[in-house]
């Protein structure tokens, strides 16, 4: 009985962030996080769902970040959120004029589509993003014209062991 209420709360939770914001970019973290200012003012972290970009001081994290911003920055977007991390950032899709940036984002070769959370996308739009990384992987779009891009999980783990170590600047 424990495990059902449980259940039905962790799910309720997740539910409750399926909500959708309209708003303009105000802001470009990296190449997967923005923040949208709501016509109340309210302004939201936004995580990119089912995507991992370069992290900032790895290869490529500022130039996915500024494609990132070249799509989207100062316009007016649609963001469908459907999970919330566990610190209560919402994670979603971003739309500018009915167009996925998410996907726009791998198509482009800045980022990686991540199958840690492909469940938060339909069946279809998964199928789109795993076509959109191949697609991108075969023609050497974006990062996947570096001959050994790191992927921003592997780069974060890297980092962690090295905890203490002097860290050096890559190009970006």
């Amino acid at each position: 009985m424990k495990y059902i209420i449980t259940l039905a709360l962790l799910c309720s939770v997740n539910l409750a962030w399926a909500a959708t914001i309209n708003g303009r970019v105000v802001g470009i973290t990296d190449g997967d996080t923005i923040t949208v200012l709501s016509s109340t003012n309210t302004q939201y972290k936004i995580r990119l769902s089912a995507i991992d970009a370069p992290e900032k001081r790895q290869n490529f994290g500022n130039v996915s970040k500024q494609a990132l911003s070249n799509l989207i920055f100062n316009k007016e977007v649609t963001v469908e959120t459907n999970y919330q991390l566990s610190w209560g950032r919402p994670v979603g899709v971003v739309y500018l004029d009915g167009e996925d940036i998410n996907l726009q984002q791998i198509k482009n070769g800045m980022a990686w589509f991540s199958r840690k959370y492909e469940n938060n996308l339909t069946g279809d739009d998964r199928l789109r993003y795993l076509r959109a990384e191949e697609d991108a992987i075969r023609n050497k779009i974006g990062l996947w014209g570096h001959p050994k891009p790191v992927a921003p999980w592997d780069f974060r783990s890297s980092r962690k062991q090295m905890v203490g170590h002097p860290q050096s600047d890559q190009a970006n």
